[in-house]
């Protein structure tokens, strides 16, 4: 049968009632199954390659043209899994996986994504399940004390408080929708509001003005660095007062995308107060490694910012989605986002006693998240967490040196965390050497491009990285060069 053949006719009605679901010795059977076929995965990831080599339509081929119309046999379920999914995926949790930033996982992660969904619980008000907002909150006020952040974004003793999203831009988008409420309230009209951010900052920014309804958005020039240059902002928004805009917003970023840049916080910080500007920090790589005290330098001045983000989801080995948000000041979070229909007034909630985390993003619905990353925790132990990011920062560091080190490379950008960027000395044999390192399948590289340069984006940070691997970078990399 193909893709494109009819569906089949129903078939005529028959007496009995529909199945049931799963019964549950048979969930606990094919349960068992399950994480078996998961630890058996994970156990082989390094006999696979990184990249996937399907063709484009490759995987649907291999499934049926319509939904089954009656159960199938649980066996065939997983069977599917290695004849047609596996051999269609990238391998992100590979210890070769270095392409991207990490998207990590552990088992103790999945364990919690697991249990939460087998909860099936609804987290969109404290009444709906307060265990879910209380663990969450309890565990985002650890954090607070765990990344160095300051004391007044607890929510259980500060104005401020933290909350899950499901994505740093989600983060971002939602922190540009209180500026542009903040002001409009204010009397500006939104289409004169501006954001500003660095030439390097996140797609997230433009995306999430476009999704607010701010006018302008101001992407300003770095330095030598990639960061942000001071002047060049205060230039920008001296520009747009003169022409009777409105500044709203303005991002630093702790750990650009490109090249893991790092803008001056705390200058920024200066320019958003005195124009009266909602600051917003992007920390969502690098902000889970201030869990070592020796980078905290690098978010000097969060004590003058509005909003931050990092995702646990990406260095901290918790599945994603996990993208941890605070806020200084819940209040105006709060104001802009709360909308109470009849259906959503309970008792706990008008009293005041109770965190209502669906005012603090934009969708009514939320999962129990914050279990998977309290399970990580516990199975690592803070210190733990600290001591593999600290292995994944010498070893890039150690990569950095050895690339400077060497005539036939450039290292283009600082190495502030785990990211390495490299390119070919020599300006004609760069295409090819990125060409030849991006097509190994027993390692993960991805290559991109800044002002004109094409390079090699080397992240170190993967939950099954070992130096062996980093090691087996340099070995390709000096081939190929």
């Amino acid at each position: 049968m193909t893709a494109t053949s009819p569906p089949p006719a129903d078939p005529p009605a028959v007496g009995g009632p529909p199945p049931e679901p799963m019964d549950l010795e048979a969930f606990r059977r094919n349960g068992h199954a399950a994480i078996d076929w998961i630890a058996d995965h994970l156990a082989t990831l390094e006999d696979r390659p990184v990249w996937s080599g399907v063709e484009p339509g490759e995987v649907r081929a291999g499934l049926p043209a319509h939904a089954p119309r009656d159960p199938e046999p649980f066996e065939d379920w997983l069977a599917d899994l290695d004849e047609v999914v596996v051999p269609g995926l990238t391998q992100w949790q590979h210890p070769g996986w270095m392409a991207y930033f990490p998207a990590n996982s552990s088992p103790a992660s999945i364990l919690g994504e697991l249990v939460a969904a087998g909860m099936g619980v609804q987290g969109m008000l404290w009444s709906t399940s307060p265990a879910v907002t209380e663990v969450e909150s309890t565990v985002l006020d650890w954090m607070v004390e765990e990344l160095g952040l300051p004391a007044s974004w607890r929510v259980d003793t500060g104005p401020g408080g933290g909350v899950i999203q499901s994505s740093a831009s989600d983060a971002t988008h939602t922190a540009l929708v209180v500026a542009r409420h903040r002001a409009t309230q204010a009397g500006a009209a939104a289409e004169d509001c501006v954001a500003y951010a660095s030439n390097q900052a996140h797609s997230s920014i433009e995306k999430g003005a476009r999704v607010a309804g701010i006018g302008h958005v101001r992407l300003v020039e770095v330095d030598d660095a990639f960061a942000l240059r001071q002047a060049a902002l205060a230039a920008a928004v001296a520009a747009d007062l003169e022409a009777g805009r409105t500044p709203v917003f303005v991002c630093s970023a702790v750990g650009t995308t490109g090249t893991t840049a790092v803008d001056p916080v705390r200058a920024i910080a200066e320019i958003a107060r005195r124009h009266g500007m909602w600051h917003h920090v992007d920390a969502a790589y690098a902000g889970t490694a201030m869990l070592c005290g020796e980078l905290r330098h690098h978010q000097d001045g969060l004590d003058l910012v509005d909003s931050y983000v990092t995702n646990a989801h990406k260095w901290l080995w918790t599945n994603f989605d996990c993208s941890l948000f605070w806020v200084a000041d819940r209040g105006p979070l709060v104001d802009t986002l709360s909308i109470v229909p009849p259906y959503l007034r309970n008792a706990a909630s008008e009293s005041g006693a109770v965190v209502d985390y669906r005012d603090w993003h934009v969708p009514l619905g939320r999962r129990f998240r914050a279990l998977k990353l309290w399970w990580v925790l516990r199975s690592f132990g803070v210190d733990g967490l600290r001591g593999r990011i600290r292995d994944h920062l010498d070893w890039a560091h150690d990569l950095a040196d050895r690339l400077d080190a060497d005539a036939r490379f450039r290292v283009i950008a600082p190495t502030p965390f785990g990211l390495v960027s490299v390119c070919h000395a020599d300006p004609g044999r760069n295409d090819d050497f990125l060409a030849t390192v991006t097509a190994a399948r027993d390692l993960g590289l991805a290559a991109s491009e800044v002002d004109g340069q094409r390079f090699l984006r080397i992240s170190i940070g993967a939950t099954w990285t070992r130096r062996e691997h980093v090691e087996q970078v340099w070995e390709l990399l000096d081939r190929a060069a």
